[in-house]
């Protein structure tokens, strides 16, 4: 109130409208009462205070003054200490959250009362974009979304790490763990955690990255090429769905907001500077609360999921499998390694294929057929391939040359001669002989001829003749 002029509200404009006829004597006070919805003992309190005051006795009684209800200044002042030091990118309801828990007890709506009138909080606006909706799948473990989110999750406290997650698409119920990279091993692992705890699920929706579709993929072909991940799901009988976009898989997208904004401040409350540690924060405390409060109700009560199977070896199909063919002498190759099958030989081992796992658990085993098969390392082979014998190495005698009589000419022709190296070769090749001494490679399109001074014409037991003497008749 300034002067003659009286600050009033709307509804108190109305009701001074209304106690005016009364006044008057015009109006009953029954009538007054059911037309501003009170009681006829209210109406005569209001009528008292206009008579005593004049139209200020309408105005309610606490403008001006602090509410009744309201909270402890002390409590006004810690809240937005605590927010201005340690929360200053916390959102309004986790915010109030945390404050509870250390017995701050503050609603998000009289928080962000209070941060707005110091400064630290301002609403943001957000464009609507246009999204064909997609609804729902009906049943738990119907449709399950696959991805991995890369961030900063320890702000540079830790190792980088990677969050791979699963979530269903009826009710947002979700499976995460942390790994040092976005791999197949971590899917796998991943993968096993969510098989042991719920069964098999109907269907995987994932991106098109190479863990799950092979870059020689034929664009002609519709059905995906196998990689290690895509030829697990199709031995558990795990239908494998590419997306085109990743607002195609919104549901798990939306929950990488969430975890971007929440989970990096629990692990900033819980000091995790390793992957063990944020693992057993994002257990303990994030993924309850998620499943727990973000979660939703399927529409039918039927569970999609399906058991696993005696004959589905979970550490055998979630592996990492190559085909090796198996030699004369039962040995197999890989990355350069020689290893040996050990007996008993089992009917069509030798020449065979057999199937090498490579396990998560680190360990090797080698199947043939449906047996396992005994083996041990025998060294890495010669990736260049054999090198040829040694010159003198095929001699008759098998001694060096310098520890060999002198023999006569005609034995020494006689003798076998070394091998040549292949020169220009890979040395798998054939070895090519040495000529005697003294005498040089004639090309092959050319008869041999035994030189002048050869053994053979001295003795005269071979005189061929001579071009000179070769006479062709008609």
């Amino acid at each position: 109130m300034n002067g003659d002029r009286i600050a009033m509200s709307q509804r108190e404009r109305d009701r001074l409208k209304v106690m005016a006829p009364v006044l008057e004597g015009k109006r009953a006070q029954a009538e007054a009462a059911r037309l501003m919805r009170l009681c006829v003992r209210q109406v005569r309190r209001i009528q008292r205070r206009l008579e005593k005051q004049g139209d200020v006795g309408i105005i309610h009684r606490l403008r001006g003054r602090p509410s009744n209800h309201r909270l402890d200044v002390d409590l006004h002042r810690q809240a937005v200490e605590i927010y201005r030091l340690e929360m200053p990118d916390f959102n309004l309801t986790m915010a109030s959250e945390k404050l509870a828990a250390r017995r701050v007890k503050v609603p998000a709506r009289t928080l962000r009362d209070w941060l707005s009138a110091e400064g630290l909080w301002q609403p943001k606006y957000k464009r609507d974009k246009h999204r064909s909706r997609r609804e729902r799948r009906a049943c738990w473990g119907e449709l399950v979304q696959g991805d991995g989110s890369h961030h900063d999750w320890l702000e540079g406290r830790g190792p980088w790490m990677v969050l791979v997650a699963m979530i269903d698409d009826a009710t947002s119920k979700v499976t995460a763990r942390f790994y040092p990279g976005e791999t197949t091993e971590a899917y796998m692992d991943l993968l096993w955690r969510y098989l042991r705890r719920h069964g098999r699920m109907a269907a995987v929706y994932v991106d098109r990255d190479s863990i799950f579709r092979a870059e020689d993929h034929n664009p002609y072909d519709p059905r995906p090429s196998l990689t290690q991940f895509s030829r697990a799901l199709e031995e558990l009988g795990i239908q494998l769905i590419l997306a085109y976009s990743p607002q195609a898989k919104g549901r798990i997208e939306r929950f990488f907001e969430t975890a971007q904004d929440r989970l990096v401040k629990e692990l900033r409350l819980a000091k995790a500077t390793t992957i063990e540690e944020a693992n057993a924060v994002l257990r303990k405390t994030f993924l309850p609360w998620f499943n727990r409060c973000c979660s939703v109700k399927a529409a039918s009560p039927n569970d999609a999921h399906r058991p696993l199977e005696a004959s589905m070896r979970l550490e055998s199909i979630l592996s990492f499998q190559e085909k090796r063919k198996v030699g004369n002498d039962y040995t197999i190759r890989l990355n350069g390694q020689v290893y040996q099958l050990l007996p008993p030989a089992l009917p069509g081992e030798r020449g065979g294929w057999v199937t090498v796992e490579k396990r998560l658990n680190g360990t090797m085993r080698v199947r043939f057929k449906d047996a396992y098969v005994k083996y041990r390392a025998c060294g890495r082979p010669n990736v260049a391939g054999a090198l040829p014998p040694h010159p003198r190495s095929l001699s008759l005698s098998g001694t060096p040359a310098d520890g060999r009589k002198k023999e006569g000419r005609a034995a020494e022709a006689t003798r076998p001669s070394a091998v040549r190296p292949a020169s220009g070769r890979s040395g798998r090749t054939p070895a090519e002989p040495y000529p005697p001494r003294g005498e040089t490679i004639l090309p092959k399109d050319q008869p041999y001829r035994p030189p002048p001074d050869h053994p053979w014409r001295r003795s005269g037991h071979f005189n061929p003749p001579q071009p000179a003497d070769i006479s062709i008749h008609p």
